[in-house]
């Protein structure tokens, strides 16, 4: 497959665009498809608040669409999107790029049962994403993952946030509970002065590290055979598995194209999507529960 053309409604862009990738560059998707490209799939990036309006149309024109995370503001735009798929026989992959790094793929077949997650994504402040707050610009890869590893439905969620440089929620701390026992808790910032992606976790006799930006896996095991001193600790044995290496937005990209090539289910569904949207909805409306309980109405903007 090749690229096709760039939808771009700010002129300025429009021109960088076209003069880097020598490609037809439009101002609308109204434009794109009364071009007749003959396009087979799209890539939807574009602010969360019209994700669901622009997949919408895509996917009404008969064409395979991957949205970037949160797959749609709310969850009545992901039902929406995910019966137009259903619809129309459309792949509908969400863009959940850290699905695709290699440390999780690489420890994902490994999976015990995870009981305890701690979950670290820090961000230096940039105004990108700002339509959104930290828990659906940055929490939600976490929620994500580690949805997908616990496998299991939601028992609790308690939840605190709070706005710093923006009218939005700019940190927040989760603590969540599954109906399997597990607890996770996650910690988000978008007003940190260095960046971390990191999610560690606890299973029977296994402790797992995994560093997104690093794409690296550390495996501390229960192992009597370390006793005598093998290893760094007695009784304990370290592990740095094998990651095969890649970039994930190519990654993802490159399996998007290939479902659409085979019709085969995404690697990340529209209905996970779903999963990981509705839970971070629930933790907003906890962080809201909780900012009128403490009386911290003053520290958010009208509206936000």
């Amino acid at each position: 497959m090749t690229l096709a053309a760039v939808v771009e409604p700010d002129a300025s862009r429009a021109a960088e665009a076209a003069a880097q990738y020598k490609l037809p560059v439009v101002s609308s998707i109204d434009e794109l498809l009364a071009a007749d490209l003959r396009l087979d799939a799209a890539i939807v990036a574009v602010p969360t608040v019209h994700h669901c309006a622009v997949a919408a149309q895509l996917l009404e024109a008969g064409i395979d669409v991957l949205v970037e995370k949160p797959l749609a503001a709310n969850l009545g735009g992901a039902d929406e999107l995910i019966a137009l798929a259903g619809k129309h026989n459309r792949i509908l992959q969400a863009g959940h790029l850290e699905r695709f790094n290699p440390a999780v793929l690489a420890i994902e077949p490994r999976l015990r049962r995870p009981m305890f997650f701690e979950a670290h994504r820090l961000s230096i402040f940039t105004p990108r994403s700002l339509d959104v707050d930290v828990v659906l610009d940055l929490m939600i890869h976490d929620l994500d993952i580690v949805l997908t590893f616990a496998r299991s439905p939601v028992r609790e969620v308690r939840a605190v946030g709070l706005p710093v440089v923006s009218p939005k929620v700019d940190i927040a701390n989760v603590r969540v509970e599954f109906e399997s026992g597990c607890v996770a808790n996650f910690t988000a910032s978008r007003v940190s002065t260095e960046r971390v992606r990191k999610l560690r976790f606890f299973e029977p006799r296994r402790y797992v590290s995994i560093d997104y930006a690093r794409r690296d896996l550390l495996v501390i095991e229960i192992d009597p055979t370390a006793a005598a001193g093998a290893g760094p600790a007695p009784g304990l044995s370290f592990a740095k598995p094998q990651v095969t290496p890649g970039e994930p937005l190519r990654l993802e990209v490159e399996s998007f194209l290939d479902c659409v090539r085979t019709r085969h289910e995404p690697r990340v569904t529209a209905r996970q999507a779903r999963e990981a949207l509705a839970l971070a909805l629930e933790i907003q409306a906890q962080m809201a529960d909780h900012a009128r309980r403490a009386g911290l109405e003053s520290f958010f903007a009208p509206g936000a």
